[in-house]
């Protein structure tokens, strides 16, 4: 049940990361890829530590757990690795 409770997390900040680079882009007249990028990467990984810190401070039945914001953590990147491989594929076409 662990490992499913990791995937969930990866899911989530993977869904996180791209739909909030989605958004920055669309509200952005610059062609520039990399501030939206960065942007929705570190706000995905920050917004995940403060909920695990969150849980560790503020609630007694739930704990903070470091292997949830490494799955954060890989979720949001591989969001930024896929964006980045179809901006790259769209480029040479």
């Amino acid at each position: 049940m662990s490992n499913l409770d990791k995937l969930v997390h990866a899911f989530f900040h993977f869904v996180l990361t791209t739909l909030c680079f989605l958004f920055l882009k669309s509200s952005s007249s610059n062609l520039n890829n990399l501030k939206p990028l960065l942007f929705s990467f570190l706000f995905s990984v920050f917004f995940g530590i403060a909920i695990e810190a969150a849980q560790g401070l503020l609630t007694e039945t739930r704990h903070a757990d470091v292997f949830d914001v490494l799955a954060n953590m890989s979720g949001a990147t591989l969001s930024i690795l896929l964006i980045w491989l179809f901006n790259l594929n769209t480029k040479f076409k």
